[in-house]
């Protein structure tokens, strides 16, 4: 059977026109700036040449020479650093659409919404992003028409629809008994559990999300309370590692962290409210925090003009700052860090608000980087691929004009971006 383009034909010309995806790419590109973050090192590098040769890196550093047959790009008194990665987004959500306006949302609008927003991430130099939550695996369509070339888009691995208990944060709470309602991602106990599992791998999830305790944006629940079970946990982990799936876990209470830690998951997102024995544990176990601490400005400042429920306006008044200071703890206490928004919960291209928090609180303004490139690309099982301009790694290349690691919020306003060899933007300061 025939498979249809979402656009018609002529739409996406021009999509990929206003992108640059539809010049020509020349076989090998040089690319020249005044320094080089390369994800990896603890130092910016001077006068740097890339030297790129279809999707991939070739050489990388001073002095190297650059090839007769190669295009030319100078891009003057800018920093290059590696394609940001995002660990925790969802492209198919909408901050506009809270509360009870996401009911008037249906899944292929979800997916369109999601090429809007994928292209707006990628131009804010954001190459990769892992998408943790989406209705319908329209996160897992998106997934496949951005790899299949029909949009714009960072490399992204996706979840499907996220695990949850009846009533509990992943489930849906908005509708009253008679519509007989429950999300897709319900599962209760072990062997529901891993049914499920095998589900979302089934339907194309590349990765496991689940929720263990309530949330912020959920009707009924509260954050610090356990939902998923310590056993119901271990089974997920299990099947999903079996299946070659790493799973993330939602979890704001100091219960449900260490348990998630325990049962062998792989990042805990939000971790609002760890304490000292759970930052010893993610230590211990080496456990990815993944810890959103941006978008509490967004929720408190416009989540009632986007339909928040109030009762989630009252609950990020109590938690917000605690998890930024936890974070500062978690810093202190050495645990794994990598960069992650809820890109989503606010407007998406915003990504890159989040840096300046994370330095606020504890990191320097390298680490704040590192986390975003060579730390996530580690939690994400992709370290070999992205997350530093090194040689055979993708060339997933951004530029900024300001040095980032004395003005980290320079990643804000992000000039030039390149995936995989091709220029998504470029926007130099002449």
């Amino acid at each position: 059977m025939m498979r249809r383009p979402i656009f018609p034909a002529s739409w996406l010309c021009l999509l990929l026109m206003s992108t640059g995806l539809a010049q020509d790419k020349p076989n090998k590109i040089a690319l020249k700036a005044a320094y080089l973050i390369d994800g990896k090192s603890d130092h910016r590098i001077s006068d740097p040449v890339v030297v790129i040769e279809k999707d991939r890196i070739a050489q990388v550093g001073s002095g190297i020479a650059i090839p007769p047959d190669a295009e030319v790009l100078d891009l003057g008194s800018m920093t290059l650093l590696p394609g940001l990665i995002d660990c925790h987004d969802h492209l198919t959500s909408n901050p506009e659409h809270s509360g009870y306006q996401s009911l008037g949302v249906s899944v292929p609008r979800q997916t369109l919404h999601g090429a809007t927003n994928a292209l707006k991430t990628l131009r804010a130099g954001f190459t990769t992003v892992r998408n943790v939550g989406a209705g319908g695996y329209s996160d897992v369509a998106l997934r496949d028409a951005v790899n299949d070339g029909d949009l714009p888009g960072p490399r992204m691995l996706v979840s499907g629809p996220a695990l949850g208990i009846t009533g509990g944060h992943c489930d849906d709470n908005l509708l009253s008994y008679e519509f007989h309602h429950k999300d897709e991602g319900v599962a209760d106990g072990p062997w529901e559990a891993r049914a499920k599992v095998r589900e979302v791998v089934k339907y194309g999830a590349d990765l496991i999300k689940i929720c263990a305790s309530g949330g912020v944006l959920s009707k009924g629940d509260q954050p610090g309370t356990p939902q998923y079970t310590l056993e119901e946990m271990k089974a997920i982990a299990e099947e999903a590692h079996k299946l070659g799936r790493k799973v993330a876990a939602h979890a704001h209470g100091t219960q449900s962290i260490k348990e998630a830690i325990q049962a062998g998951i792989d990042s805990i997102e939000h971790a609002s409210l760890i304490d000292d024995e759970g930052i010893r544990m993610a230590r211990e176990h080496g456990t990815f925090l993944v810890m959103d601490i941006y978008n509490d400005d967004f929720i408190l400042q416009h989540g009632a003009k986007v339909g928040m429920l109030p009762e989630s306006i009252e609950k990020e008044k109590k938690i917000g700052q605690l998890q930024r200071n936890n974070f500062a703890k978690a810093l202190k206490g050495g645990t794994r860090m990598a960069f992650g928004t809820d890109g989503g919960v606010y407007p998406h291209g915003d990504n890159a608000r989040q840096f300046q928090y994370m330095v606020k609180y504890g990191m320097t303004a390298m680490q704040s980087i590192q986390a975003a490139t060579i730390n996530a690309a580690e939690l994400l099982g992709w370290k070999d691929r992205i997350g530093s301009v090194e040689t055979g790694k993708f060339a997933d290349i951004i530029a900024v004009q300001e040095d980032p690691l004395t003005n980290v919020r320079s990643l804000e306003d992000v000039r030039f971006v390149m995936k995989g060899g091709v220029v998504i933007k470029n926007e130099l300061r002449r």
